[in-house]
């Protein structure tokens, strides 16, 4: 078993950053779990270990599994007492960056705008906010333009990284590296902090550092809620203020935020024993798995799947381009249709069973099994609505910003969502 109190040795004294390389690391604490060189979701959420160099006043920055791992300094230290939540301003950051990269979203503006405000997307707004407070020069990440400026002028348009082939990604990165170099002047010696997805900073990590740069990536492995919360933590009360680039934004914000907090989700028997109050009208909502759940979905999936949010969805909005009204509520929908003991009525139901029955390696569907599950393992969070009409176009802004992983319509292709689309036609 890991001692990770082992680790105060190496926060000691204080340091902005400390490297360990995967041996040093496995020495320390009288060695690490196989999952930990294999799942990045190891390095995050509330565990343990997460725990222990966090209440030393750590996070993960830049993470290579089974190679090395960076750990860079947040907060003041405050002992075997975990505070995520407590704010750190500028003159208190202990390891303040030289330059800030930012990853662009795919939510954007229909029209011509300065980078800075083309990305509409409640996560690059928060991390714009955090580049202005921070003060230090800033570019953004394009997976269209490589390394942008946050007054150069963009269009819209539609490439995301993640889908790229694998050359595009390799010379992408060495162009956003020679870029920076360019308009940032010489890298070496400098701290590059870097706000994006895996496939970005991966993309970037080796060229920068080959030119001498130090990577940090504070918000390595967190998912989106998890981002969203880190920034209202280092965020001034200004600079938390709604900035409204477009029609819907601060909407989209807010059920985002809303719906990626883990701690609204509450058990299938809570949510019934509420007797639909507050519920039986129009809404969005989420289903979160625990880990053991996660572990039976990716068994049956034989494709990792992470604990957390799953799924999201809405209930009673109006279906245009008729303009019938939907009878459904957010109780109809979950205590009838997703709890009610029938995959033919829920989507969601449907995917799970296909996935769970693949996992047990049955023929059909088993309906008790299934729900008995689904107490088990999961949880739900709801966001009740007052304007069905534009419902349907709030969940498609949604889900573009949260893709949960079992999502399936007009989602981005992904292995987990293709596995899911052939299991799904075996078990109709």
């Amino acid at each position: 078993m890991a001692q990770w109190t082992a680790l105060s040795v190496a926060f000691a004294r204080g340091e902005p950053s400390v490297r360990l390389t995967w041996p040093e690391l496995d020495r320390m604490v009288g060695g690490l779990p196989p999952s930990a060189a294999r799942h990045r979701a190891w390095w995050s959420g509330d565990r343990p270990h997460v725990r222990a160099w966090r209440s030393a006043g750590y996070t993960v920055g830049h993470l290579v599994l089974g190679q090395e791992v960076t750990f860079l300094r947040t907060a003041s230290r405050e002992e075997g007492v975990d505070q995520p939540s407590a704010r750190v301003s500028r003159s208190e950051r202990a390891a303040r960056p030289d330059l800030l990269l930012l990853s662009c979203s795919q939510t954007k503006l229909d029209m011509p705008a300065p980078a800075s405000r083309l990305y509409t997307s409640p996560l690059f707004r928060k991390g714009r906010a955090y580049a202005e407070q921070l003060g230090v020069p800033w570019f953004i990440l394009s997976a269209e333009h490589a390394l942008v400026t946050p007054d150069q002028i963009l269009t819209r348009y539609e490439r995301y990284l993640p889908s790229t082939s694998d050359k595009y990604r390799a010379a992408w990165g060495l162009w956003v590296a020679e870029r920076l170099d360019l308009l940032a002047g010489p890298l070496n010696g400098r701290v590059v902090e870097v706000h994006a997805g895996a496939a970005y900073v991966d993309a970037i990590a080796s060229h920068l550092t080959a030119k001498g740069a130090h990577l940090v990536d504070p918000l390595r492995g967190m998912a989106i809620g998890a981002r969203l919360h880190w920034y209202d933590t280092q965020l001034t009360a200004e600079a938390l203020r709604p900035i409204v680039d477009g029609p819907g934004v601060v909407i989209v914000d807010n059920a985002v935020e809303r719906l990626s907090s883990g701690d609204a989700a509450v058990t299938p028997n809570e949510f019934l024993a509420s007797q639909g109050a507050h519920l039986k009208v129009p809404g969005l909502y989420s289903w979160w798995v625990d880990e053991a759940g996660a572990a039976d979905l990716s068994r049956g999936l034989q494709l990792p799947v992470a604990s957390g949010l799953i799924y999201a969805g809405l209930a009673g909005a109006t279906r245009w381009p008729s303009g019938k009204r939907s009878t459904n509520t957010l109780w109809s929908r979950i205590a009838g249709m997703h709890l009610g003991g029938n995959h033919e009525f829920s989507t969601f139901r449907r995917t799970l069973g296909a996935i769970l029955a693949n996992a047990a390696g049955l023929d059909r569907i088993e309906e008790n099994s299934l729900t008995t599950w689904m107490y088990d393992h999961l949880k739900i969070v709801t966001v009740p609505s007052d304007d069905a009409d534009t419902l349907g176009k709030l969940e498609e802004a949604v889900l573009r910003e949260m893709s949960p992983p079992l999502n399936l319509k007009a989602m981005t292709r992904t292995a987990v969502r293709a596995r899911i689309t052939e299991l799904r036609r075996r078990y109709a």
